[in-house]
């Protein structure tokens, strides 16, 4: 799996001119799944989104969790983040996942989001959105369970 997250002071989804998703303060995360992708890798990134410590303290230190600012999450599936562009200049999506088996563990990655008490929207799998933020920093990080 691969999640690019984004520190934002709020953030939307919208569908055909209709706001799907919306958060405030919290994290934007771009969501891929790949076919060789487990429940362990669903776990690994739960795990390291929910503790990863990138909300400033009293002294302006990156040193809270999202739940220390009672921050939301906006989840958007994202299979481009699996584009190959070493060959021509039309990307292939070859390494990304089947999307019925995409579609179950993107559901399964934010229900485990929302179990750890964490406000989760969500964008519609497969859908053509249009994607607000306000970028907070910016912090940007890529997470990719190929590489951990």
């Amino acid at each position: 799996m691969r999640v690019v997250l984004q520190r934002v002071k709020q953030a939307s989804v919208t569908i055909d001119d209709q706001v799907i998703g919306a958060i405030k303060r919290g994290y934007l995360l771009l969501v891929a799944v790949r076919d060789a992708d487990t429940e362990a890798d669903i776990d690994y990134l739960v795990h390291k989104i929910t503790n990863l410590r990138v909300f400033e303290d009293a002294q302006g230190k990156m040193n809270l969790a999202l739940a220390a600012v009672a921050g939301e999450i906006l989840s958007v599936s994202q299979f481009t983040l699996y584009a190959d562009t070493r060959k021509g200049n039309r990307p292939s999506f070859t390494d990304a996942g089947h999307p019925e088996k995409a579609a179950q563990y993107y559901a399964r990655f934010n229900e485990k989001l929302r179990a750890n008490g964490i406000k989760v929207a969500t964008g519609e799998f497969g859908a053509d959105m249009a994607v607000a933020l306000t970028n907070d920093g910016p912090v940007t990080i890529l997470f990719d369970t190929e590489n951990k």
